[in-house]
C-alpha cells in the first residue's frame, strides 16, 4: 500500500508564505503604531504575537510531508517538511519481518507514529514520524496496513 501526501506540498507551502506575510505586515502596522498613530496602546503587541504563535504553532506540528510505502519486502517511511532547510528530512527502508509494533500517539494537535523495529544483535530500535498532517482516512488507512504487517509478522514467529 502506498500512502503520501505530497499532492498537498502546494497548500502548506502558501499556508507558510501566508503567515510570514502576516508576521511581516503585524510588524510594520506594530512599528507604525508605535511611531505615528498610538491608537492601540499596549494591544499593538498583538501585531506581532499572534502571526508568531500561528508561525510556531505550524512548525511545532512536526513535518508536514509523509510517505509510506509497504509494496514488496520492505516498509519505507518518509517524512520532511516543506522548506527543506528547516528541518532534515527521515527517510528509512527496511524489510517488513523486522517491524515488531507500532504506536500513534495523539496529543492535542500533534500526531506521532512511533515504530519498533528489531535489528541485529537481538535489539529493538524505535523510529519516530510526525504525521499530524494526514487526514482521518490517511490515518485509517496507515493504521491497517501496519497491523496486517504486525499480525503476519506475529503469525511467522508462532510457527516457528
Amino acid at each position: 500500500m502506498r500512502l503520501s501526501n505530497r499532492n498537498k506540498t502546494s497548500v502548506y507551502s502558501f499556508i507558510n508564505t501566508l503567515l510570514i506575510m502576516f508576521l511581516a505586515a503585524g510588524t510594520g502596522a506594530y512599528f507604525l503604531e508605535e511611531s505615528r498613530i498610538k491608537i492601540l496602546g499596549k494591544e499593538s503587541l498583538l501585531l506581532i504575537a499572534v502571526p508568531l504563535f500561528l508561525i510556531l504553532l505550524f512548525y511545532l506540528n512536526g513535518r508536514q510531508i509523509f510517505e509510506y510505502d509497504s509494496e514488496g519486502e520492505a516498509l519505507h517511511f518518509r517524512n520532511r517538511n516543506v522548506i527543506p532547510f528547516l528541518q532534515k528530512p527521515l527517510s528509512d527502508e527496511f524489510p517488513k519481518y523486522k517491524l515488531l509494533k507500532f504506536e500513534v500517539i495523539k496529543v492535542f494537535f500533534m500526531k506521532r507514529l512511533y515504530i519498533t523495529i528489531s535489528s541485529k544483535n537481538n535489539r529493538t530500535i524505535m523510529l519516530k514520524y510526525e504525521i499530524s498532517y494526514l487526514t482521518k482516512k490517511e490515518l485509517t488507512d496507515l493504521r491497517l496496513s501496519l497491523n496486517k504487517v504486525v499480525k503476519t509478522n506475529k503469525e511467522k514467529s508462532v510457527n516457528r
